[in-house]
This record gives C-alpha cells, sequence and structure tokens, in this order.
C-alpha cells in the first residue's frame, strides 16, 4: 500500500530516529515474523515426520530387494534419524508454547537447520561406499535444506551466509568422518570440496533470496507508516476493515490504528466514495475534539494513496463487552447500573455536540483498567458518527453505500431510515444492557430481516424474565423503556437516562469491587490490548 503525507487532525511529527528493535533487524513487522515462526514450527513437525517415515521406508525397500533379516537390523542411521525426529518435535512444542520474541524463534531455527544438516550429513556418508564409486560433484538434500529455510523463515542476509556455510559445510564433514571411519576411501582431500561444491553455491543462492525477503520487509514496513506512526501486528478483523497495534515514532507511544478499507465504502461508485471520505474527515474532525474520559481517544485521521482511511486511537487494556458476556456471563444489576452510567457519560457529550454514534453495541464498549482505575469504559468507533445537522442535500451514510449500525442493536427508526437523534443511540444502550443482564439479545432471530422485523414490530420479554439473578424492578422496567419503539417514549436524553440509573437502590458497584474482579482474572487469564 503506497501513501502519500496525509491530513491529520493532530501536529504531526517529522521523525529523526528509528526503532533498533529486533523485528526491524530482521527487516519484517512483529505480526510477519510470527508468521514465519509458525512456518518454521510446520517445518519442524514435518521434519519430525519426515525422520521417522523416510528410515521406516528404506527398511521396507531392504526387505523388498534383499530377503532375509538384514531389513530388521537397527544400525547409528537409525539412531540418527530418532533423535533429530525428537528435536524436531520438541522444537515444534517449543515454538508453539514460548513466550519469546519471534526473532528470537527464528534464531532459534536457525541453529535448527545447522543441526538438520548435520543429520542428513552423517546419514548420507554413514554407510560403507564400495571401491570403485565415482566420485563427482552433486547437489545435496543440504543445500535443499539451505534454500528452503532462505524462502520460508526470513533472516538477514548476514545471517542466512553464516548459517549456509555451516549447515552445507556438514557434508564435506560428514564425509571426512567416513574417511576416519575407514567407510569411505575418496583420496585427497580436495576431494571434499569438489563432491560439494555445488551446496556452496546454493547458499549463494540463498543469500540473494534473503536480501529480496528482505527488501520486501523494508517495503512492508515503510508501506505501514501512516503519518507519525509505524504500524505493527493485526489487533482484529471487522466488517469495513482492520485494526492494527501502532506506535507513535517519536514518543514511543502505543495506539491502535483501523483501517478502513475504500472498497467497503460505497462499493464500486466512486463518486459516493469520495463523498464518504469527506464525510468522514469531517466527522472525525469533530470526533476528535470529544473530551470525555469515557469516549476512546482519537489520535489522527488521514488518507492513504489508494484511499483506504486511517484513525489513530489510545490502545486499551482489558475486553469489550461482548468478549466479557461470552467468556464469563452475565454481568449482577449493580455492576451493569456502573457500566451503563459510563457509556452514557460519554453519549451525553456527544449528544450535546450533535452526534449520533449509530452503532452502540457491546463489541464497540470496552472494558478495562485505565490508570488506577478497573472497570473503566471506553466507547469505541467514534470516527464514524452521524451527524444530525448534517446539510439537507447531503446523502446519508446508508444512501452512499455504507451500512451503518448493527441489526441486533438497530432502533427501530434507524432500519426505516427516518430521522435520528439521540434517542436512537439510547434504543442500543437498552439492547447492551439487556445483553448484559441476561447474557442473551433482546431478540432471537433466524436472519438479519428477521431480526430487523422483531425490532420494528415486537415486545421484548422484561430482562427479568430471562436473567438468571434477581434484579431492580426500576432496572427492569428501565431497560424496558430504552426499548421503546417510539423515540418520544424512551429517555430523552442520556443525561435523563444516566440519573435515572444514578436513582436505582442496589449495593453499590465501585472500584473496590472492579479492582477485585479484575484481580482474580489476572491470576488465570489477562487481560489482552485492544481498541475498536
Amino acid at each position: 500500500m503506497t501513501l502519500r503525507a496525509p491530513r491529520l487532525i493532530g501536529h504531526g511529527h517529522t521523525p529523526t530516529a528509528t526503532s533498533t528493535s529486533k523485528a526491524q533487524r530482521h527487516a519484517l513487522p512483529e505480526d510477519l515474523l510470527r508468521d514465519a515462526g509458525l512456518r518454521l514450527s510446520v517445518i519442524a513437525l514435518l521434519g519430525a515426520i519426515l525422520w521417522i517415515v523416510g528410515p521406516l521406508l528404506d527398511h521396507l525397500a531392504l526387505r523388498a530387494t534383499r530377503p532375509g533379516p538384514a531389513w530388521r537390523t537397527l544400525g547409528v542411521p537409525d539412531l540418527i534419524a530418532l533423535v533429530s525426529s525428537v528435536v524436531s518435535l520438541l522444537l515444534f512444542l517449543y515454538i508453539r508454547k514460548s513466550k519469546r520474541s519471534p526473532a528470537f524463534i527464528l534464531d532459534v531455527g536457525l541453529g535448527y537447520q545447522i543441526l538438520a544438516a548435520t543429520a542428513l550429513g552423517l546419514l548420507a556418508h554413514w554407510e560403507m561406499i564400495p571401491r570403485g564409486w565415482e566420485l563427482r560433484p552433486v547437489f545435496t538434500w543440504i543445500g535443499v535444506l539451505v534454500l528452503l529455510f532462505a524462502a520460508i523463515v526470513p533472516s538477514t542476509p548476514t545471517k542466512t551466509l553464516i548459517t549456509g556455510l555451516i549447515s552445507v559445510s556438514m557434508g564435506p564433514l560428514a564425509m571426512w568422518l567416513a574417511k576416519q571411519r575407514g567407510s569411505w576411501d575418496y583420496g585427497s582431500d580436495i576431494n571434499l570440496l569438489v563432491m560439494h561444491y555445488p551446496d556452496y553455491i546454493l547458499v549463494g543462492i540463498a543469500v540473494v533470496i534473503s536480501h529480496v525477503v528482505t527488501g520486501l520487509g523494508r517495503q512492508v514496513t515503510r508501506a505501514r507508516e501512516l503519518g507519525s506512526y509505524q504500524v505493527g501486528e493485526l489487533l482484529g478483523k471487522g466488517g469495513m476493515g482492520e485494526v492494527y497495534r501502532a506506535t507513535h515514532r517519536m514518543l514511543a507511544r502505543p495506539a491502535a490504528i483501523k483501517l478502513i478499507r475504500p472498497e467497503t465504502i460505497a462499493g464500486g461508485n466512486q463518486s459516493a466514495r469520495d463523498l464518504a471520505v469527506k464525510r468522514f474527515k469531517r466527522e472525525a474532525e469533530v470526533a476528535a475534539n470529544l473530551r470525555s474520559p469515557h469516549t476512546v481517544e482519537l489520535y489522527d485521521f488521514g488518507v492513504t494513496d489508494d484511499e483506504s482511511l486511517y484513525f489513530v486511537m489510545e490502545l486499551l487494556e482489558g475486553m469489550d463487552l461482548e468478549s466479557l458476556v461470552r467468556n464469563h456471563g452475565a454481568l449482577p444489576a449493580n455492576r451493569v447500573i456502573y457500566i451503563l452510567s459510563q457509556v452514557c457519560e460519554s453519549l451525553e457529550e456527544a449528544h450535546v455536540r450533535g452526534l449520533v454514534h449509530r452503532d452502540i453495541k457491546p463489541a464497540n464498549i470496552h472494558l478495562g483498567r485505565l490508570g488506577l482505575q478497573h472497570d473503566f469504559v471506553k466507547v469505541l468507533d467514534f470516527g464514524l458518527v452521524k451527524s444530525v445537522q448534517s446539510k439537507s442535500g447531503e446523502q446519508s451514510g446508508t444512501e452512499i453505500g455504507m451500512t451503518p449500525g448493527t441489526p441486533d442493536y438497530m432502533a427501530p427508526e434507524m432500519t426505516l431510515g427516518e430521522n435520528i437523534d439521540g434517542r436512537t443511540d439510547l434504543y442500543a444502550v437498552g439492547c447492551v444492557g439487556y445483553y448484559l443482564l441476561t447474557g442473551r439479545l433482546v431478540f432471537e432471530a433466524a436472519n438479519t430481516y428477521h431480526m430487523i422485523a422483531r425490532h420494528l414490530n415486537d415486545t421484548p420479554q422484561p430482562p427479568s424474565a430471562r436473567a438468571n439473578a434477581p434484579m431492580p424492578a426500576e432496572l427492569d422496567r428501565l431497560i424496558l423503556a430504552c426499548l421503546a419503539k417510539q423515540p418520544a417514549e424512551r429517555p430523552q436524553s442520556a443525561a435523563e437516562l444516566r440519573r435515572s440509573l444514578g436513582g436505582i437502590a442496589v449495593e453499590p458497584w465501585g472500584e473496590t469491587q472492579a479492582a477485585a474482579w479484575w484481580s482474580a482474572l489476572s491470576t488465570t487469564a489477562p487481560a489482552k490490548a485492544g481498541s475498536g
């Protein structure tokens, strides 16, 4: 992806130094190094299998060509193959379970390459060679191994050269040992190089391959530079794009970058896509000025040469509400009130500024730790809000090919294409509260159209009728009020809903309870960083 100088909301910075991380020394981003590590584990697993299958087939072939008990005899080559298989299996398990950096694991892989080359050399020269055997230059399996590692397990050209030379030298070394054992009299030692020089040529080719891979890695790294941010590993994918971990190159500040691909906006309609980009720019500038502590902070915004949009946001520690309920079940009423009150505080500021979120759902509400505070809510995806003060002649997001909102949490007026305001978000808040209290959606449906129809026409069951724990009647009524079909019958503002939540008599849930919950969680499964 080619980038041009982006238009940013914040102040841009020109980098004066580059990171010297292990990932950059390998010239590949962290996530690509991790993928290479997984490929190395596959090679190790295949090696573990082949080291057993190869000798077994040799014994079966011996049985077919030489009748007698000789095929049952196990020798040193079988032991070498068995040890190599065990080492390969151990490497596979180590890679899959290790917490070490991908760069370190790839360096371990280079050591494995040398060990495998040693085993191949010993196997090739262990058996007695008959007198008169023709000595001629050959490409061996060791050379193939060196090429395989250069192409599949990336490293720097220097490391590839050193490791490759050591690896292909295992052939001549094993041949020399065979002479010392008396199993092969090949004459002058110069014949060691005469026979194996083709493998040394392959080392040169491997270095060229490594140089090409390194160059491609640098191109990927440059392509992942968005403004003043260096893009790292992929954190997740959604319907409109991907979210990556990123680092500010000057401040070393962690962030999350959301990339929205142009093909997800307005399909192939170029004029509609241009309008969408224009709207994104304006609305992102507005969203960046939201200052509620419960609104995810938007650092920067830009457009790439291929018209991909990107938003740079704060990187969060914890999990979204959907993951919370999916992994830990429905929440008690007092904790739900605590969470929804913070959501309302975020929405209150946006609504006062004339912005409607349009996609409030558990996956867009993050819960975690901020500084010393726990159960701290951050509302995500404020880069895609809609202004209720749009010019009358301007197309809406739906008209330009975008489908905002999620049917499971979508207010009736939104699905009907009617005018929306802050009360549309409050309907979604009611759906979120329902999900947190019951662990279930307001309505179950076979498909999207059925779900939309149920939100338009059906009366929801009270959450108390579907929850496994008792809840205050006031909370039951308030959730149902948010789910009213007509906006006029819902709470009229986020501030009103927050006051109503605060007036419900429950055992308080606060920092003490939240800290205890997260502390208990950290002993089993530490929270993962993420962002919307």
